[in-house]
């Protein structure tokens, strides 16, 4: 990841890749939280609805809505419905606790790089990262490519000592970040997000109890309420315009989430939506490139 954004080559397969069949792709990704949202709100009523209410209420009055962010309402409400229903799971003591990092030596090994490294860096730079920077774009903003990707090298790295995950450029985080606020000041958002990473990061074996003890309906629907925004964005800019064919593909094919060669769904949804809109769509092509 770090030579191939240092050689610019992830920015010019970017640009040449259609935005539709992207936004087809990211649709499939955020559709299950879009589904969970609904099926949550069925199940468990008490915790989702005032959730959902609140969420309404506070997008639809702009003026309370700008104090008191619509997502930050409805997590207060369904924690404290969570609270009111004795739903937080109370068996094991939540209490205050540091990481405590492993490092890992490293062991070479060429089945791990064709097994491990070739899906993990498909993964960040075509799935992750293109559901990044997909969403960025359709907000306004006009993401640094090839630098997000050599950090996305340099946190690989520097995660691999600690045995953690490849740093990428997530879809939902990103859509969180731009669901609302005026978008020349939304770069707030990420420094502050960047700052809670680093204390969620430092604690958490205790947030990741706190989340295990929380109702899973209450983690649903927040996800599904912050991601509404970006699925309606990504299926009118899928479907409204050139690439729809190959986009609905990339849609079913993501949406399908069969993952194959141990790659997911997402990247064969992006190529096959390609394949589909180069043989039947050529004209579309031949209007991108004017």
């Amino acid at each position: 990841m770090l030579v191939l954004g240092a050689t610019g080559w992830v920015k010019r397969a970017t640009e040449l890749t259609p935005m539709p069949i992207v936004m087809g792709m990211v649709a499939g990704v955020f559709l299950r939280f879009g589904l969970d949202l609904v099926r949550a709100l069925f199940s468990d009523t008490g915790i989702v609805a005032p959730m959902v209410a609140v969420w309404l209420l506070l997008s639809c009055v702009p003026q309370i809505g700008r104090r008191c962010p619509p997502i930050i309402g409805a997590l207060l409400v369904g924690g404290v419905c969570a609270i009111v229903f004795g739903r937080f799971d109370d068996s094991a003591p939540l209490q205050l606790e540091l990481i405590r990092p492993v490092v890992q030596a490293p062991a070479w090994s060429i089945a791990a790089m064709i097994e491990l490294v070739v899906p993990l860096a498909i993964t960040v730079m075509v799935v992750q990262n293109a559901q990044g920077f997909a969403v960025l774009k359709s907000a306004g903003h006009k993401p640094p490519i090839d630098a997000v990707t050599i950090a996305c090298g340099v946190g690989a790295i520097a995660s691999a000592i600690a045995g953690g995950v490849s740093t990428c450029l997530t879809g939902p985080t990103n859509a969180i970040l731009v669901a609302s606020g005026e978008r020349t000041r939304q770069y707030t958002a990420g420094i502050v997000v960047g700052c809670l990473a680093i204390m969620f990061g430092l604690l958490a074996p205790t947030f990741t109890r706190l989340l295990l003890m929380a109702p899973k309906s209450l983690v649903i629907t927040l996800a599904g309420l912050a991601m509404l925004r970006v699925l309606q964005t990504a299926f009118v800019t899928a479907f409204s315009k050139r690439f729809s064919l190959g986009a609905l593909v990339a849609f079913l094919v993501t949406g399908a989430d069969v993952p194959l060669l141990n790659v997911g769904a997402a990247f064969w949804g992006l190529l096959s939506g390609l394949a589909i809109s180069w043989l039947l769509e050529r004209t579309d092509f031949a209007g991108e490139s004017s």
